[in-house]
């Protein structure tokens, strides 16, 4: 289905004169403390809010001004909690599907794309203006998706990776995103071509990895592999690394206690549910775990590994997972 024609009211998303990126060239969360972000987009709205996302797409919410006030709503249950704690809050473009594939099954041209990527950071941008404070710095983050499906190996290699995720990186780079963040990476190739992508537009990248029950990515790296991989394979060009889409009991007997790879990992989203991608991916109802037993999880994961410090959720999880997060880590600092 092509995307609708915007509303009257979208056209100042896509004609906004630009300002200057407020902290790309200077990353606050590099500088310690914990931040926040949210958690699961996409279960939320369609579990929780009772949407329709065609292909598990949350951007084709950006064009009407419905969807707009979902966005709003969602984002703005997680900012309250940041404020309330006076912390930084990285704020996550819904733009893991905009990229030439995923859009295209949606009905959006090259063109659609370029608009709505642009439009997804100025969105963020008004959402910044009312919610940051001086104790609350706010980043607006492009994010990126695996050009396949994020619980399954898509094998891409480097080089094809570039030059495909180019497109939406040089988007976001044209604009005012802070940052770029590749979410749901399963494979290594695929990840050095995004980091290789970001350097060469000057954005601060992220690459986040998702992992089996097993530790390992769906491609059967290791997460130390694929981390010192991607750094060796780009100069140590991503600004750090996260894990998401994966519970802690997956990935947190993989990280090794002062090993210079596992400093590497800044953030973690993790998903509420012990279930495996594959049965995730089966279920017809949402997982929501137990927030509380979450919290604890995330408390001694950063116990052990402090500089474990973005904080944020992926399926399944929402607003009271992440002040569960909190509340959590906050208790033991």
């Amino acid at each position: 289905m092509p995307p609708a024609k915007s509303s009257r009211s979208a056209q100042h998303f896509y004609h906004r004169g630009h300002t200057m990126p407020t902290y790309r060239h200077d990353l606050p969360q590099l500088k310690g403390g914990i931040f926040l972000t949210d958690g699961g987009m996409e279960t939320t709205l369609v579990f929780h809010r009772g949407l329709d996302l065609p292909h598990f797409a949350a951007f084709p919410l950006l064009e009407t001004a419905e969807g707009r006030d979902e966005l709003i709503r969602y984002y703005e249950s997680y900012l309250a909690i940041a404020s309330r704690h006076r912390l930084g809050f990285i704020l996550d473009a819904p733009t893991w599907r905009a990229n030439p594939d995923w859009g295209a099954r949606l009905g959006y041209e090259l063109s659609d794309l370029r608009r709505v990527n642009r439009a997804a950071i100025a969105f963020l941008e008004i959402i910044r203006a009312r919610w940051q404070s001086p104790s609350s710095p706010l980043l607006l983050n492009g994010v990126v998706g695996p050009r396949g499906d994020g619980y399954k190996d898509g094998g891409l290699e480097a080089q094809a990776a570039q030059d495909y995720h180019a497109f939406q990186v040089e988007t976001f780079a044209a604009g005012e995103a802070d940052m770029i963040s590749a979410m749901t990476m399963n494979n290594i190739g695929e990840a050095i071509g995004i980091a290789r992508a970001a350097h060469a537009c000057g954005m601060p990248c992220v690459i986040s990895f998702t992992v089996e029950t097993d530790g390992n990515l769906p491609d059967g790296s290791s997460l130390r592999a694929a981390i010192e991989s991607v750094d060796d394979a780009t100069a140590g060009a991503p600004a750090y690394y996260m894990v998401n889409c994966a519970h802690p009991g997956h990935f947190g007997p993989a990280l090794e206690h002062d090993a210079a790879w596992a400093k590497r990992i800044r953030g973690v989203r993790a998903n509420a549910s012990t279930k495996s991608h594959a049965e995730l991916d089966e279920a017809t109802t949402l997982d929501i775990g137990d927030p509380q037993d979450l919290g604890r999880r995330y408390r001694a994961l950063r116990q052990a590994f402090p500089s474990v410090q973005v904080l944020g959720g992926c399926c399944g999880t929402d607003h009271r997972h992440l002040a569960a997060i909190c509340e959590a880590c906050l208790q033991a600092a």
